[in-house]
């Protein structure tokens, strides 16, 4: 690994870790009653008490420090006044910027008792994320990523979003390649590595197409059904990968 790379990783690494550690700190405070506002001030606190910036706070005009997207929404979702209910499902999504290098990480919550459908939905989301990334190393085709989340998400009966994809991240938050969460075996350019970029599959209950509501930001699925997303950021080894926004404790959806 070069000098450049092992630096890149490294950067990433601390990142990574304390985007993640934010989310499990949003673990132990997710129940009915909060806000999404409350949400987003623990992320911005502690991403803040550990050296870094929330890269989401006014990245192109966006107003806040996290994105909350409950239930339908299916990304992009703004913290607000807004209180969950029993029932719910969130996801968070929160990068941290440290030493100018990038973090990013996604994960879903359930807000008390969650209906059976959801926790399918969860499942279902996650172990496709997980999957995509079991397959990563040097030489494999972009496209594959994407046809591994397809396969199993339709096999399980949902649809994959379209409209929205993973993307390189280093010094910048979004860059090359575009990672996108459908698609076709054997397709699109070469992995190589060295590279680190995102997974971020928005899996929905019913129909995969969505729109944007008039604050431009929140995205919604257009015939109102569930959606859920995980995200991880990854570097390519030679011979695998590393996930730099792995939880060691609550990553995997305890549904």
């Amino acid at each position: 690994m070069s000098k450049d790379i092992k630096e890149s990783f490294e950067k990433t690494r601390i990142a990574g870790s304390i985007a993640s550690k934010a989310l499990d700190e949003v673990a132990k405070i997710i129940q009915p009653g909060i806000t999404t506002e409350k949400i987003d001030d623990l992320c911005y606190e502690f991403i803040n008490d550990h050296g870094a910036y929330s890269a989401p706070l006014f990245y192109r005009g966006f107003p806040k420090s996290c994105c909350t997207s409950t239930n339908h929404v299916v990304c992009h979702g703004i913290p607000s006044d807004k209180v969950l209910k029993d029932g719910d499902i969130i996801n968070v999504d929160v990068t941290a910027y440290k030493d100018n290098w990038h973090g990013d990480t996604s994960r879903m919550f359930s807000v008390g008792e969650i209906s059976i459908k959801a926790k399918r939905l969860i499942k279902t989301t996650y172990k496709s994320l997980m999957k995509s990334i079991e397959i990563l190393k040097d030489d494999v085709p972009l496209g594959d990523i994407g046809s591994t989340i397809q396969q199993h998400v339709e096999s399980e009966g949902f649809s994959v979003v379209q409209d929205f994809c993973g993307h390189g991240i280093g010094q910048k938050f979004h860059e090359e390649p575009s990672v996108l969460h459908y698609g076709k075996k054997g397709s699109g350019e070469k992995i190589k590595a060295g590279m680190i970029f995102t997974i971020e599959p928005m899996i929905n209950l019913g129909n995969y197409e969505t729109k944007i509501l008039n604050d431009g930001w929140t995205a919604v699925t257009k015939d109102k059904s569930l959606s859920a997303q995980f995200e991880h950021t990854v570097g390519i080894t030679k011979d695998g990968y590393e996930i730099f926004t792995q939880s060691k404790n609550l990553d995997n959806p305890k549904i």
